[in-house]
């Protein structure tokens, strides 16, 4: 017989809305790295954090022609941090609007997007030509 699945008690959900500007990268590295230290995570893990979410930012940055802002939302629980990072609350562009890149635009980042991949447990993202991009992360305790 298997073990029932362990209980993820969630702890807390923290938004933060910085300018899409590098300038404040370094404002959402530091709140995450604040929220991590809440969990039990290593150095390490908190350090791996922030440069996942400093990649995550700086794509947002480099393929949101346009945006004024990145929104961040981290979800904390008892054996994980999720962070979900995206363009202008990806919302839908206005009409006549510039489109924005392709997914082989977030694929030709190559670096940041296997940064990421090799920092965190989970990496799921999307760049789509009406909504932006988006990149959701999840990183284990202890993984």
């Amino acid at each position: 017989m298997n073990a029932p699945e362990p209980s993820v008690d969630h702890l807390g959900t923290v938004e933060l809305r910085i300018p899409a500007k590098p300038e404040w990268v370094a404002v959402a590295r530091l709140a995450v790295a604040a929220i991590a230290n809440r969990l039990p995570f290593s150095v390490e893990e908190i350090e791996d954090l922030k440069l996942a979410i400093a990649e995550a930012c700086t794509i947002c940055i480099q393929q949101g022609a346009g945006i004024q802002m990145i929104d961040i939302v981290c979800d904390a629980a008892s054996s994980q941090l999720r962070v979900d990072v995206r363009e202008d609350r990806y919302r839908k562009l206005p009409d006549g609007s510039p489109k924005r890149p392709s997914m082989m635009a977030v694929e030709g980042e190559g670096l940041g997007i296997f940064l990421i991949q090799a920092l965190m447990d989970n990496l799921e993202y999307n760049v789509d030509t009406n909504y932006g991009a988006q990149l959701v992360m999840t990183k284990r305790v202890g993984a």
